[in-house]
């Protein structure tokens, strides 16, 4: 059963956010069939302009949160989403946090990862995101589940003190952010020294195919430039499925 479907809503709240959805996205098919005639898909987020803004609306579009991610990665994320997770580094026993943490995926699967002597934060600024998360923590009875903490919090303003996690991730957070490099930034100050961040985004692609039926707007050049800068010791960008998907992995 997917998780989404064990959270109930009524069909009016979930209209309402389908209609914010619509209001945030525009989506389009972009395959050429000749050089007079084209079909046209893409995706791009309508440019919300402030931090209180972008909280208001993830939290009215939380209740058809997972339906939006199994449409526009075509019900992919979650085998990305473990992906995101083992290049994290997270490990039995880690202290770990995962970052715009969203209704959950990324944050149950680090659960698992680090297990029951491990802890687990996840963070976003949508009350209505942490709730849904949160109840579906309590629908599942596993004992690692124990091991995790809700926190309301700003991801350029993590309320954790310097060095303080052994693994962090973020699951399409970071195009969301007002200020991508202070979001790394300040994961980079609670990462403890020689550990990880990985971030899974919607990639701009360099492949040919990839660029023509699907829009971004980071390269991963361009995201592992920015890592170095901030002072993380490594950084790698990777392609995934054809570079529809991104996932950086950053060494501090």
């Amino acid at each position: 059963m997917e998780w989404s479907s064990l959270v109930r809503v009524s069909t009016e709240e979930t209209d309402r956010a389908r209609r914010e959805v619509r209001g945030m996205a525009s989506l389009q098919l972009c395959l050429p069939f000749s050089s007079t005639r084209r079909s046209q898909f893409r995706f791009s987020y309508g440019r919300v302009q402030c931090s209180s803004e972008r909280q208001e609306l993830f939290s009215r579009i939380a209740p058809v949160y997972d339906n939006l991610n199994d449409l526009l990665s075509f019900g992919q994320h979650r085998i990305w989403k473990r992906m995101a997770v083992s290049w994290s580094g997270a490990k039995t026993g880690d202290n770990v946090l995962d970052v715009c943490c969203g209704s959950g995926d990324l944050l149950f699967l680090l659960s698992e990862q680090v297990g029951s002597q491990g802890k687990v934060i996840g963070l976003d600024f949508s009350k209505n995101q942490l709730s849904m998360a949160s109840s579906r923590q309590d629908l599942v009875s596993k004992a690692c589940y124990k091991n995790i903490e809700w926190v309301e919090g700003d991801a350029l303003d993590l309320p954790f003190s310097d060095c303080f996690f052994d693994a962090i991730t973020m699951g399409y957070g970071l195009r969301n952010v007002v200020d991508k490099r202070k979001a790394l930034e300040e994961s980079f100050r609670v990462l403890k020294p020689g550990s990880r961040i990985s971030v899974l985004d919607f990639n701009k692609s360099t492949q040919p195919f990839t660029t023509a039926i699907q829009c971004s707007s980071d390269a991963g050049k361009d995201l592992e430039k920015l890592a170095l800068e901030i002072g993380f010791s490594r950084a790698k960008h990777y392609e995934l499925s054809g570079g529809l998907m991104g996932n950086l992995v950053a060494t501090r």
